[in-house]
């Protein structure tokens, strides 16, 4: 099996597992919903809808309106799917390493699932309600957004431990504490991992770029002078 087969694989799986959730919650689950993971009330599906960036981050601010954050989002989104793309074809060209392709596999899983919620849900899906109120699939009177204004579906949350910062703690001081906080959902955790997997176990991939962009300045500055100096002795030898 190539090495381009075993990365869409990947790409797919993930793509698959991160949807089938996602559609399962929307249609299954009110906003605010828990279930329990195993019974543990520190592990939940939670269901929330993040018009933002991963982890529930919000791009929109005080000076940009939120349906122009979530143009720029997903514009943003779908570019950097296109640069991994290439780069994957890239790497797979020039022999690289299954983990290293794997990571950059996960990453543009991870990407592609998060840009179908934003293009797509808004789209496909009528609005959620709070506690209770499930969402229909297509429904008669057309989705509750515009193409890439939709909203990424959210569901895995560890509220592991929870408390109050001591006093003398700098900034904080008595303020309550809650790990973990962010609800994120598959595609985001695939990102995670495919980024701290090139982090901790490909970091040579980064200096052999360095050292490659290094070598290229080298040689393009040596050819300079070269041309430098040949431009000096033809006007030496004119004079």
């Amino acid at each position: 099996m190539s090495k381009t087969t075993k990365v869409a694989i990947v790409v797919f799986i993930v793509l698959f597992l991160d949807q089938a959730l996602k559609i399962w919650i929307k249609t299954n689950m009110g906003l605010g919903d828990e279930i329990k993971i195993l019974g543990q009330d520190w592990a939940l599906l939670h269901f929330v809808e993040n018009p933002g960036m991963a982890f529930g981050w919000s791009l929109d601010g005080k000076y940009i309106s939120a349906a122009t954050a979530k143009i720029i989002l997903s514009v943003f989104r779908i570019g950097a799917v296109g640069f991994l793309i290439y780069l994957i074809k890239s790497l797979i060209k020039t022999e690289a390493p299954f983990g290293l392709l794997l990571s950059f596999g996960l990453i543009l899983a991870g990407a592609l699932g998060n840009i179908i919620d934003s293009a797509f849900y808004g789209l496909i899906f009528e609005a959620s309600k709070f506690h209770g109120g499930v969402a229909m699939m297509f429904p008669p009177d057309g989705g509750y957004a515009p193409f890439l204004q939709g909203k990424v579906v959210d569901m895995f949350y560890f509220p592991m431990f929870k408390g109050h910062f001591p006093e003398w703690f700098p900034a904080w001081g008595g303020k309550p504490y809650l790990f973990f906080r962010p609800v994120f959902n598959l595609a985001d955790s695939a990102i995670t991992i495919g980024v701290f997997n090139l982090i901790l176990f490909h970091r040579q991939f980064f200096k052999a770029e360095e050292e490659l962009n290094n070598a290229d300045k080298e040689e393009l500055d040596q050819s300079v002078s070269e041309n430098d100096s040949a431009a000096e002795e033809t006007v030496n030898s004119d004079n």
